[in-house]
């Protein structure tokens, strides 16, 4: 059975709704939490280019995604 959809990853979702990457922090994941946090802050601080906050809206997306559908059986 996945562990898709279980309270920890509801909560890390939650998290990263508020700061990309803090979900997989909580997670115990400290690659992907410190890639989502460096590409959504730097896209967001680039704003006025647009592009780099469309890709960091992309990406900050993804990493609610990727927190929610977390399975660490592998």
């Amino acid at each position: 059975m996945s562990n898709q959809g279980s309270g920890g990853n509801v909560i890390a979702a939650i998290c990263n709704i508020f700061f990309p990457g803090l979900g997989q922090l909580v997670q115990g994941r400290l690659l992907p939490a410190i890639i989502f946090a460096i590409v959504c802050v730097g896209g967001y601080a680039l704003w006025w280019l647009i592009i780099p906050a469309i890709i960091a809206a992309i990406f900050h997306l993804y990493s609610i995604l990727d927190a929610a559908t977390f399975n660490s059986n592998g």
